[in-house]
């Protein structure tokens, strides 16, 4: 059971200008959202942390809510994406994509829906690994804007995924974030003792 968190208004409403601008769907690199016939909808708004490295040994990773992601629908099925961000007016579209980041976020969202136990979806971006996850936060009440991962919340990679993690596979985050610490730290400097 998924309960998504409000987007803020200002993002929404720049992702339906931006739908409502010829010039920016024609000029878009999505030639499935060009060709669409019938109306276009953005519909589940999540928002997109991404996870950074922290550079202290033993230290988690840190979050940091970077933009909210609208899937665009065109009548039974997510065609494409938009993404908006932060800047110092507010909230603003920042572009529209496809791929198959679209498809997978659709088809975890939909295994997701099926869990027992509520959730908040989220977003977790991993940019040093190409990696995005769906993050099911424990909390569903909380704001999508804040915290980092808990231990309660689940991690599910979407594909495609690095090498050795399984997509669409829920990870509790007590056994991914060290498996993405471990590949995020960086390279013992020559000639210092590696970690034991």
């Amino acid at each position: 059971m998924l309960r998504p968190s409000p987007a803020p208004a200002p993002a929404l409403r720049s992702v339906l200008a931006a739908l409502g601008s010829p010039t920016a769907v024609r000029e878009a690199r999505t030639p499935a959202l060009r060709a669409a016939q019938g109306p276009l909808s953005p519909e589940l708004p999540l928002p997109v942390h991404v996870l950074g490295v922290t550079g202290t040994p033993g230290q988690p990773p840190r979050t940091r809510l970077t933009g909210w992601r609208f899937l665009i629908r065109n009548g039974d099925r997510a065609i494409a994406a938009a993404d908006t961000m932060l800047t110092p007016d507010g909230w603003s579209f920042s572009h529209f994509f496809e791929g198959p980041y679209v498809t997978s976020t659709e088809r975890a969202l939909l295994q997701a829906e099926a869990l027992p136990v509520p959730y908040q979806p989220r977003l977790l971006s991993v940019p040093e690994l190409y990696m995005l996850t769906l993050w099911l936060h424990a909390e569903p009440e909380a704001d999508g804007a804040t915290t980092a991962p808990a231990a309660a919340d689940l991690l599910v990679p979407l594909a495609p995924a690095p090498p050795g993690i399984a997509a669409h596979r829920p990870y509790q985050v007590a056994d991914l974030l060290p498996v993405l610490s471990t590949r995020l730290a960086p390279p013992p400097l020559l000639g210092s003792a590696a970690p034991a």
